[in-house]
């Protein structure tokens, strides 16, 4: 059975970070590309930050030089450090595994809970 467990959300003010942790199980983790979508308010689901199986990263224009995704193979884990946050990145923010690594791969699995991120002015 496949879940992924975002988490390390909350409310932080614009020109803050914050890391997002996912945790994945019931998948070959270190095997798949892996990427971070966020979803804002009235807003379609978007991918911002992707990472293949061999550590190579692909961002979306609105986050590069601000986000930088990761990956633990050893712990079926993928983050997403955020830093110098803006209002624009309060989103839901969820993790799952790609087809391809690119930015246009569609998600592989259904999505968990995803964590929210509040970025305030």
């Amino acid at each position: 059975q496949v879940q992924l467990v975002e988490s390390g959300g909350g409310l932080v003010q614009a020109g803050g970070s914050l890391r997002l942790s996912c945790l994945a199980s019931g998948i070959a983790f270190r095997m798949m590309s892996m990427g971070w979508y966020r979803q804002a308010p009235g807003k379609q689901r978007e991918l911002v930050a992707v990472v293949s199986s061999g550590r190579i990263t692909i961002y979306a224009d609105s986050v590069k030089g601000r986000f930088a995704i990761s990956r633990d193979d050893t712990k079926n884990t993928v983050y997403l450090q955020m830093n110098s946050l803006k209002p624009e990145d309060t989103a839901v923010y969820y993790c799952n595994a790609l087809y391809v690594a690119t930015m246009t791969s569609s998600p592989r699995f259904p999505w968990g809970q995803g964590t929210q991120v509040t970025v305030s002015s």
